[in-house]
């Protein structure tokens, strides 16, 4: 009998066996160039300084020295002025305070916080000029009512209603003597302060008359302490009034000079 092949298991290829040294399988492919993530920074760009004119860098040099000094020489000042009493600020006390009033002035000292104790209310009253020639005298207007009813319920209360006031109150308080005599410029400065923000407040009609002089007062009264403390306060309002001012044309918004 004639050898016969067995057939073919199914499943099983039917094609011919690969030969040595042939591929069993697809080629791999290369790996392709991947582009680089890192940008290159442009010359122009990267310039480093050293590249720059000699010129050139001795301005930045001078600026960047200026701008640290300068950066120094604040930073010690705002803090000597809220620190405690120490050699520095006994020693060079008026120095500080010429630099840090009133642009950077703060209403606090370092490691010892001491809130108001006191509601101090600013009131104004005016002398006018009446349409027949007479005098009339206006009443008290509460300027700090005014205000804290602006700030009431207000989210974003200016920064005009919460301090000019108050802060223009305590300048005037902190440059007189109980005399209301004025201690240098700070003190005639404080007037003039006063003075316009009391002329922005009432303007230069009032009652249907002309102000020719202002008064200004305080109204300050203790807060009473709470129902547990042991603590005795008086809770009279106590009034500080200022001499008559007469108004000139520097007193006036400048809208309202003419």
């Amino acid at each position: 009998m004639a050898d016969t092949e067995p057939e073919p298991a199914d499943g099983e290829p039917t094609g011919p066996e690969p030969q040595d040294g042939e591929p069993t399988g697809p080629e791999p492919r290369e790996s392709e160039p991947t582009e680089s993530t890192e940008s290159v920074p442009d010359g122009d760009a990267a310039e480093p300084l050293t590249a720059l004119s000699l010129p050139a860098q001795l301005i930045i040099a001078v600026a960047i020295a200026v701008a640290a000094v300068a950066a120094a020489i604040h930073l010690s000042a705002a803090f000597l002025n809220v620190s405690p009493p120490n050699t520095l600020t006994k020693r060079h006390g008026a120095a500080i305070d010429d630099y840090v009033y009133p642009e950077f002035e703060r209403v606090w000292k370092l490691f010892a916080p001491n809130p108001l104790q006191q509601n101090i209310a600013v009131q104004a009253r005016a002398e006018i000029r009446t349409p027949d020639g007479g005098t009339a005298t206006t009443g008290w207007r509460d300027l700090s009512a005014q205000d804290g009813a602006a700030i009431h319920h207000n989210p974003l209360p200016s920064h005009t209603q919460q301090n000019e006031l108050r802060r223009g109150w305590e300048f005037y308080v902190g440059s007189h003597d109980v005399r209301e005599r004025p201690q240098g410029m700070r003190g005639n400065l404080s007037e003039q302060y006063i003075r316009r923000i009391v002329m922005l407040r009432l303007g230069r009609e009032e009652d249907g008359g002309t102000v020719e002089r202002i008064q200004v007062r305080s109204a300050t009264t203790p807060v009473a302490p709470p129902p547990w403390s042991d603590e005795k306060i008086g809770t009279r309002t106590v009034y500080r009034t200022l001499p008559w001012w007469t108004v000139t044309s520097d007193d006036l918004p400048e809208a309202k000079r003419r």
